[in-house]
């Protein structure tokens, strides 16, 4: 069993930045893809940023170029750096890991953008 724990969110303003952690329980580095989902209310659960075992990240057209994934093996931890943050950036953040086929996700940290 893999526990995913988040942090740092909070109430920022547009333009502003933030970066949230995921600690995981246990060693990260076999973890398929460990990323970043969004949920705002009243819409689906998205991904954001995601990256594999052999480094390679992934992020949502909407967040390219001003959000950053990035992992620290040797913690288990990844983080994602959000920068220019928007209104629309505002959602409750999920942390996942995808182990051998099998889902695991944290309980989540909002992030709220004020205009």
């Amino acid at each position: 069993q893999v526990q995913l724990v988040e942090s740092g969110g909070g109430l920022v303003q547009a333009g502003g930045s933030l970066r949230l952690s995921c600690a995981a329980s246990t060693n990260i580095f076999e973890f398929n893809t460990m990323g970043w989902f969004r949920q705002a209310p009243g819409k689906q659960r998205e991904l954001v940023a995601n990256i594999n075992v052999g480094g390679v990240k992934r992020y949502a057209d909407s967040v390219k170029g001003r959000f950053t994934i990035s992992r620290d093996n040797a913690i288990n931890t990844i983080y994602l750096q959000m920068n220019s943050l928007t209104p629309e950036d505002a959602a409750a953040y999920y942390c996942h890991a995808n182990v051998h086929s099998r889902q695991y996700w944290g309980q989540g940290t909002q992030v709220t953008v004020s205009s």
